[in-house]
């Protein structure tokens, strides 16, 4: 066969391969499975299909976030099932064989629920999921893997650090600095990947609605679920992060890259519990922080608590923490139950300025917190501060 041959027929498999991707009979392949995969898939209505070739297993059922669906086995021993219509957004999942929760080896993996866990992705529309969809029009920036030495723990660390697209070519500026954590059971890698934190960044820096800015991902010692560690109490849960942050993370950011140093350059922000993290360590610190968020943050107030007395009476003077604080912001979504509502409410009732955000539609997850991120940025860093 000469090579002009094999070529068209090469052409030709891969066009037949490309319509048969697209044209499965329960929908489209999910943005999260493996290269080649065309399971799971996800149709019109947001209903999932999952396969597994298990012949020998005798019980199989799909878990996504304690939900399960019950598979059928065909007489080639493929499981399949198709769910009931799916929230939008990405949700963690495992699949039940005989009783044991192992991955899907058709989906790529994410760090969640204190494990490796596959992923699917529930798409929006195009229009609604534009700000966190990679546009190829717009410059992008990076998000380097950093390791460093934590004094603290005496080992080392690792971190993400995002840095707009002109941090390479324009040598003389320096950026402020926004440290943004995750919740209880992930890690420093889920804002980049379950996130997609830097096409946001990348979409409203070129859009003009953000400045651009250098954003570091740290893990909050909070990567497994509480309880976990016999008897660890909920306050002393991933409380060795602060020290981290203050005496090893941000002298390596400083040191590292060029950052704008002062407090009003320095912004905190984490879903969750690292929404409980920024609110335990900004308000304890507010010379170091002057822009914080919480993104469905666990708060843990009492409802009787007086709110001028809590967090050591740091909102006592609203005057005096107004004036500190640019941008307290405090979000979640309109389906779960955070108190955060309730919490800007009270806030608000003592002069406390704050900015509340509800998500329409959705639960403790990750599209949350994506839209979460959307309307904080455009809050932080401004001139007229």
């Amino acid at each position: 066969m000469n090579m002009k041959k094999l070529s068209i027929m090469l052409a030709c498999i891969g066009a037949w391969s490309a319509v048969t991707a697209q044209t499965l009979p329960e929908g489209t392949p999910a943005q999260t499975n493996i290269p080649e995969a065309d399971y799971p898939c996800v149709d019109a209505s947001s209903r999932a299909t999952f396969r597994l070739d298990a012949p020998e297993a005798r019980n199989v059922q799909v878990d996504i976030c304690g939900k399960k669906w019950p598979m059928t086995k065909n007489p080639d021993g493929v499981w399949s099932v198709t769910t009931d219509p799916l929230v939008v957004g990405f949700h963690y999942y495992f699949l039940l064989v005989d009783g044991v929760a192992v991955n899907d080896p058709a989906s790529e993996t994410f760090f969640g629920c204190g494990k490796m866990a596959s992923g699917i992705e529930i798409p929006e529309s195009p229009e609604a999921a534009a700000y966190y969809t990679y546009d190829q029009s717009v410059p992008h920036g990076q998000v380097r893997e950093c390791h460093y030495y934590s004094s603290i723990e005496q080992k080392e660390r690792r971190c993400f650090v995002y840095t707009p697209a002109n941090y390479e070519t324009d040598a003389s500026r320096r950026y402020p600095v926004l440290y943004l954590q995750h919740g209880m059971g992930e890690d420093e890698r889920g804002w980049s990947r379950q996130g997609k934190m830097a096409d946001i960044l990348d979409n409203q820096i070129a859009a003009g609605k953000c400045v651009p800015m250098i954003v570091v991902m740290d893990y909050g010692n909070c990567g497994y679920i509480h309880g976990a560690r016999p008897g660890e109490s909920r306050e002393e849960f991933g409380a060795s992060f602060t020290p981290i942050l203050l005496e090893d993370i941000i002298p390596y950011i400083d040191k590292t890259f060029r950052t704008l140093t002062d407090r009003d350059n320095r912004a905190m922000a984490g879903l969750s519990w690292g929404g409980h993290q920024t609110f335990q360590t900004t308000l304890a610190h507010l010379d170091k922080f002057a822009y914080i968020g919480a993104f469905s943050g666990a708060i843990f107030l009492p409802p009787e608590a007086d709110m001028r007395k809590v967090y050591n009476g740091v909102f006592a003077d609203a005057d005096a923490f107004n004036r500190k604080v640019h941008t307290l912001f405090i979000g979640m979504g309109s389906e779960e139950n955070m108190g955060s509502r309730e919490l800007s409410e009270k806030l608000s009732a003592i002069g406390i300025k704050n900015t509340y955000y509800e998500s329409p539609g959705t639960h403790h997850e990750w599209l949350t917190w994506r839209r979460c991120l959307n309307e904080f940025l455009p809050l932080i860093f401004k001139s007229d501060k």
